[in-house]
């Protein structure tokens, strides 16, 4: 029998051997911390032409979602093909001195699969792409964007290091260009984005002319906040029409498959960090050579699938070990479920999982004595979490968003997301659903067995290494009071609030 590593080389060797004309470039299009809001998805008020004709030249996924509700895990679970949970990297910018994390054997990046297929890999920031190939030609080493892999990888085995302008003639590429998305409206409204928004496309939104959704009060807040998010949306639009445009002057846009997502919902109370599907569903748009242009997918597929599609495209065997599985094969088999996980944000430990078909979600909460909103730094900073704490606090919440503000959590959760598209009205003890719950219960308690969930939080010993370290790309601000008050309250609720398994 053949070993994982001699059947690689092989795959390998038959892809460098394909022509080039048959191996397409593929550019990865990724967004942080956005919701499908663009107009091909929803109509919310603002345009988005660029995207909206990647639509209708290819392929857009209406039921996308991602594995993971926080960047760092998502990224790691992308990047793989495989389920954050199977590989030790469910817990967000861990991998730290004293607590090394290394991927199971077998286990691969997929630009490091391309590049020894033969492929020219890059991680690039929107201005790196851009780059002229003059300037290009002068200067070809070029950084590698953001990663957040929350394990310990190799660079220069995944990434070639220089400007894809550089690579040798007729070698295809893949490329990742990192979009900040949601980030750029920052922790508060404040008004250096909406300047910088209207000097980049000439205005901005009107924060009262927004339609908020319902799990959002209207507080002048909130509304300001709404308002940055949406001109976030249309610059993201306006910068996936660059890189567009820069395939085309380079006479490549032909030649490239163009997948355009986000690494999850939108940053906001009751999405980021969450497995509502406004943590979860994301935009996914895929335009290029042998992809069905005008096309609406309905069927329910996963991030991670983008892996195994980037490989399907040049020509190399899937991996029988990587969860995502190529919904572009002409024999796939749509999935009947997706799946999903979060565990620890930075200093706040959690966990929950949910599984969603196209047209229910079930959600299990396995710390059903805690709060939904325990205490973080990172979310308690943003001015709309204040807000809503203190519209709270003043009974000014409708009783829909107020549910986020419960002391305790059912530790079961059911949804109809036809008739319940905010998931607002729990299911789980209508004695009307029972069977629909359990049959739900048992797909997920599958997918845990089938992919090896360990489903239990970090020990103590590991948590304590883990806020207490720095990471390359974003620091636990362990220096800060709040946050160090704040893992003091996770050790206490260990005891007080405990783990349920």
């Amino acid at each position: 029998m053949r070993s994982p590593i001699i059947i690689a080389l092989l795959a390998a060797a038959a892809a460098i051997a394909a022509p080039a004309a048959d191996r397409p470039n593929i550019v990865w299009i990724l967004a942080e911390d956005m919701s499908a809001d663009f107009a091909c998805y929803r109509d919310a008020g603002i345009a988005t032409p660029h995207v909206d004709a990647l639509a209708a030249a290819g392929t857009k996924f209406t039921r996308a979602f991602v594995t993971a509700p926080i960047c760092s895990i998502c990224r790691s679970a992308l990047i793989t093909g495989r389920y954050q949970t199977s590989i030790g990297a469910q817990h967000h910018r861990s991998s730290v001195a004293g607590h090394r994390i290394t991927l199971p054997d077998g286990v691969r990046l997929v630009p490091a699969i391309l590049k020894d297929a033969g492929y020219h890999t890059s991680n690039l920031t929107l201005d790196a792409f851009l780059k002229p190939a003059a300037a290009a030609a002068k200067s070809p080493a070029v950084k590698v964007a953001k990663t957040d892999y929350n394990f310990d990888w190799n660079e220069t085995a995944t990434y070639s290091g220089t400007h894809w302008t550089t690579r040798t003639p007729g070698q295809p590429f893949f490329i990742q260009v990192q979009l900040h998305g949601g980030k750029n409206r920052g922790q508060a409204p404040k008004p250096q984005w909406p300047d910088k928004v209207q000097r980049l496309l000439g205005s901005v939104t009107d924060p009262a002319s927004v339609k908020l959704p319902a799990w959002l009060p209207d507080d002048p807040v909130i509304r300001a906040d709404w308002a940055q998010y949406l001109d976030c949306v249309s610059v993201t639009d306006h910068e996936v029409g660059q890189v567009v445009a820069r395939l085309r002057d380079a006479g490549e846009l032909d030649r490239t498959v163009i997948v355009f997502l986000t690494d999850h919902g939108i940053s906001h109370v009751r999405n980021k960090q969450f497995l509502y599907d406004g943590g979860t569903h994301v935009p996914l748009v895929i335009r290029g050579p042998g992809i069905a242009a005008g096309t609406v997918r309905e069927d329910p597929v996963e991030h991670i699938d983008l892996a195994a599609c980037a490989l399907g495209l040049a020509g190399i065997p899937v991996p029988a070990a990587m969860h995502g599985r190529n919904h572009l094969a002409a024999d796939y088999q749509p999935r009947r479920f997706v799946f999903a996980a979060r565990d620890r944000a930075d200093e706040t430990v959690d966990l929950i999982r949910s599984v969603r078909d196209t047209r229910w979600k079930y959600i299990r909460n396995s710390f059903p004595s805690r709060p939904w909103l325990q205490p973080n730094r990172y979310k308690d900073e943003k001015a709309i979490i204040q807000a809503i704490r203190r519209l709270h606090a003043e009974g000014k919440l409708t009783t829909e968003q107020s549910l986020i503000m419960r002391d305790t959590r059912p530790q079961e959760e059911l949804y109809d997301t036809t008739t319940d598209p905010d998931e607002f009205r729990n299911l789980a003890a209508d004695p009307a659903h029972a069977a629909r719950l359990a049959q739900m219960r048992a797909a997920l308690a599958d997918w845990q067995a089938r992919t090896g969930d360990p489903a239990t939080p970090e020990s103590e010993a590991v948590y304590r290494i883990e806020v207490a370290a720095q990471h390359p790309e974003g620091g636990k601000g362990q220096a800060n009071e709040i946050y160090q008050r704040n893992v003091e309250t996770m050790l206490r609720w260990q005891t007080e609030k405990p783990f349920v398994k």
